[in-house]
């Protein structure tokens, strides 16, 4: 009959449109793959006296009690505002406990302004003991900035905070906490991920009903392709263990906006616990997200995140070793 037919013409383009999007997604994921080598460039720093010196690995046994990751695109303006709060309250922490020893990497994303010149004050400030700046030659994203900086790393715990100081500094200890009540932590493996969940509400109605609908998309999405059980994935205050840091980076692929989501997808199919920890977050101006583009561009990525672990065009144990 003519429905009957009108029907299974209907199945058959959707089965051949399915089809297209999973192919597009298997055979186009080596074009996705982390460029994980460095330029000779990116794997010196400067200390506070201008001498170059290597930067180590994140293979190396730990010599810090905490890595500070920010990564920092065209960051001039906002990095400052971070930087004061993050160095006030890591030098006090110092004062207060000696056995505390901490650094900061600030990642400079290939920016075009002045966002390393901005940062190596405070190296010269602090040294280079404590504030490390890796300038990478090209932009790659801030998931392909935060896996730079923490494969450079020397911290037992690596903590990645935005830039802009969007999440107060000193909620550190609430992600600490939320990472010691994790137990039993398989190999020492954990991770803490600050949370604006609390804030959903607030923020939607101070949002507009389509941005509204864009943020619930997102979310449906996450849940339904990659990561269940947490509510906020892309907070930018996440707190690891070095052994987490190292098996879930060095894997990797998404470089952009998304690499938050891959990176708990990595974390639950390695069986690594999660905690999500509520902490105190303020809008910053100067996102560097154009709401309809990077959610749109996020949502693709989260289908073909997940379509290219299932056909196998990517793995989770990658030969790949950062140079």
């Amino acid at each position: 009959s003519e429905p009957g037919s009108l029907r299974l013409s209907f199945y058959y383009f959707n089965f051949l449109a399915s089809l297209q999007v999973v192919l597009i997604a298997h055979f186009s994921a080596s074009m996705i793959m982390a460029d994980v080598k460095r330029h000779k460039n990116e794997k010196y720093f400067f200390t506070e006296d201008g001498e170059m010196e290597a930067f180590p690995s994140i293979e190396d046994p730990h010599s810090r009690e905490l890595s500070v990751v920010v990564p920092s695109y065209n960051e001039e303006l906002r990095l400052p505002v971070m930087m004061d709060e993050a160095m006030e309250y890591l030098e006090s922490r110092q004062k207060q406990q000696p056995s505390f020893t901490y650094e900061v990497i600030v990642v400079d994303d290939g920016s075009k302004d002045k966002t390393t010149e901005v940062a190596l004050d405070y190296t010269r400030r602090y040294g280079a003991s404590k504030v490390r700046v890796l300038t990478l030659v090209k932009n790659h994203g801030k998931g392909g900035a935060v896996r730079m900086g923490v494969l450079s790393s020397r911290g037992k715990f690596i903590l990645m905070a935005d830039a802009d100081g969007a999440t107060k500094f000193a909620d550190i200890e609430k992600v600490e906490a939320g990472l010691r009540d994790i137990s039993p932590k398989p190999e020492n493996m954990a991770i803490s991920c600050g949370s604006r969940a609390h804030l959903e509400k607030e923020s939607v109605a101070q949002r507009s009903l389509f941005r509204t609908f864009l943020m619930y998309g997102f979310h449906f999405l996450v849940w339904f392709f990659c990561v269940r059980g947490i509510k906020d994935t892309q907070c930018g205050f996440k707190l690891f263990t070095r052994e987490a840091a190292q098996k879930t980076f060095s894997v990797l692929h998404v470089e952009r906006w998304a690499f938050d989501v891959e990176l708990l997808y990595i974390a639950q199919c390695f069986k690594i616990p999660i905690a999500e920890v509520a902490v105190n977050w303020t809008e910053i101006e100067g996102s560097k997200l154009v709401p309809f583009w990077s959610w749109l561009q996020m949502g693709r990525d989260l289908v073909f995140i997940r379509l290219r672990y299932l056909t196998g065009a990517w793995k989770l144990k990658s030969p790949r070793k950062a140079e």
